[in-house]
């Protein structure tokens, strides 16, 4: 017996001095495979997958030998994967001050990233290793130090020296550290797929410097986000959270097209106040359909899509459905009420959405639409957001925060307050370790041509605050609220024009800005009328304001 007592005693200490141990970077880990179940590819060096394919109809699927259904031709998508570090940083506010944060930085597309573009990238680009090393600041310290940075892969990416090299997953953890370690981006990097991708998305936790009495984990909610499992779905209570020195790969099957966003999960009003939030939209299988083509045959193709399907009786899609079936109220992409008298067509590279002619210009739509009215040829994403600095200082230095007197007094827009909305330039902040890091990357000036629609992607996640944006000068067309088409179940577009809107945090809507008639070389605003928002926090001016430039 007591021999019994010895081993247990030994057993009990044994798994406390394990726990006791520092989690180590060997766990660092990314994913992103050339080819999957819902993707194969059969095609030499395993391209297939690294490119959007032409919409002609839904993907066929069948039983076959393994005993599942699989494609059997007309596969739609691609394959898109990207990297995020969960950590801190700082970001620099109009009036000079530098705000820590806790935030998401880039660890893949970072050259995108560095120019205001997404990073998702398909596996032909994140798949490949970087030809020298990375420095702590990357991009920033390489371009600041004059050279050039065009890398997109995923950064520590390497040969996996126990696998013949081969590009598993492997990573070294050293250059994920150098890059990731006080890299926070406010808002955190962008993420933009297309309809029918699988999306490979992997969270690695380097730690906050500033905090290192925080043993913080991190995860990524896709809010209001369709077709994620429970395990995907980055709420902790379901799902899992990334520790500090660990990484971890969520699955996505992008289904319905729209503007959502993405947070950490971990005490949402924290870390969303701290600035753990992002932007991401999808893309509708519209813009890959061939040019030329009637944008309403198009959209009844997709009516064989059973994922996102939204059909109703007489709605001329084969077989027929019964009359009296009530089409599901949550379809994203209903056909129609009246077919077109004259056919709209998938817009050529060189049109504007309005017929004008311009040189390299493609327009694209925000919706499968089947009537061309959510076309677009510039696009922007707009985030709202609204900083509490003394919450902020709190965060940097000690637990816990003051919650209920959250009160914020910078409001941004894609991590901005006018003026730096209209710098058009990433923005950089030096940090505690003495380096330039990209903070705020992504403009937030809408540029546009005279004659273009502009197609600006707003989504709120403030924490205490509502927020409304208006527009001088060129009136709102409000197309989509929360990644939803406005129309109705029978067709009916249910599409306004405003000159203002206002959104609560967890909210999105799709606007457009059409400056057909607009003379050229004029400015217009977009502005808060709220206006104790209309500041930097002492400054009685800047705030929630942007300009749009028709050139």
């Amino acid at each position: 017996m007591a021999s019994r007592k010895i081993r247990t005693v030994l057993f009990l200490v044994a798994l406390v001095s394990l726990a006791a141990l520092p989690v180590t970077a060997q766990s660092f880990r990314v994913q992103c495979p050339t080819s999957t179940i819902t993707h194969p590819d059969h095609s030499t060096g395993q391209l297939l997958n690294s490119s959007e394919p032409q919409y002609n109809a839904p993907t066929a699927l069948s039983v076959l030998t393994h005993g599942y259904m699989e494609p059997t031709g007309n596969i739609n998508g691609a394959i898109k994967c990207q990297q995020l570090s969960g950590g801190d940083g700082f970001a620099t506010m109009a009036d000079g001050t530098q705000t820590y944060l806790f935030a998401f930085g880039p660890l893949s597309g970072i050259s995108h990233i560095a120019n205001g573009q997404a990073g998702s990238e398909f596996p032909n680009v994140f798949n490949t290793v970087f030809p020298g090393t990375l420095v702590p600041g990357d991009p920033a310290t390489t371009l600041d130090g004059g050279g050039t940075f065009t890398y997109n892969g995923a950064v520590g990416l390497a040969p996996d020296l126990d696998n013949g090299n081969a590009i598993d997953g492997h990573v070294d953890p050293r250059q994920i550290e150098d890059v990731a370690v006080m890299n926070g981006n406010m808002p955190g990097p962008l993420m933009a797929i297309d309809e029918d991708d699988e999306f490979f998305l992997t969270l690695t936790n380097v730690g906050m410097i500033m905090r290192p009495d925080l043993f913080e984990q991190h995860t990524v909610h896709f809010h209001g986000y369709p077709n994620a499992s429970a395990l995907y779905d980055g709420v902790p209570d379901a799902s899992v959270a990334i520790n500090i020195g660990g990484s971890f790969t969520y699955y996505y099957l992008a289904p319905d097209a729209g503007t959502y966003f993405w947070h950490c999960h971990i005490t949402p009003p924290e870390h969303l106040q701290m600035g753990m939030v992002g932007q991401l939209y999808v893309r509708p299988r519209q813009n890959r359909v061939q040019v030329g083509q009637d944008l309403y045959a198009a959209l009844q193709k997709q009516q064989g899509d059973l994922r996102t399907a939204c059909r109703r009786p007489g709605d001329g899609v084969s077989p027929p459905v019964a009359v009296g079936v009530i089409p599901d109220f949550a379809c994203s992409n209903p056909v129609p009420a009246i077919h077109p008298s004259t056919a709209i067509t998938r817009a050529a590279t060189g049109t504007t959405c309005n017929g004008g002619i311009l040189a390299n210009n493609a327009p694209k739509y925000a919706y499968n639409d089947g009537d061309g009215s959510t076309c677009y040829d510039v696009e922007l994403p707009l985030q709202m957001h609204g900083f509490d600095p003394n919450f902020h200082f709190v965060g940097m230095t000690f637990n816990p925060e003051a919650f209920v007197d959250m009160k914020d007094k910078y409001f941004l827009l894609n991590g901005r307050s006018y003026p730096d909305t209209v710098n058009t330039s990433a923005m950089e902040t030096q940090t505690s370790d003495g380096r330039n890091h990209l903070s705020q990357p992504m403009p937030a000036v809408v540029t546009m041509t005279a004659g273009q629609r502009a197609l600006l992607r707003i989504a709120c996640l403030d924490v205490s605050e509502y927020q409304t944006l208006a527009s001088l000068g060129i009136r709102m067309h409000v197309i989509g609220y929360n990644a939803k088409l406005l129309r109705d179940e029978a067709g009916h577009n249910l599409d306004y024009y405003t000159n203002s809107i206002t959104l609560a945090g967890g909210e999105s809507l799709d606007v457009i800005l059409d400056s057909t008639g607009v003379a050229p070389h004029t400015v217009f605003y977009l502005y808060t009328p709220q206006l104790d928002h209309l500041s930097n926090d002492a400054e009685n001016f800047g705030g929630l304001m942007t300009e749009v430039h028709v050139n």
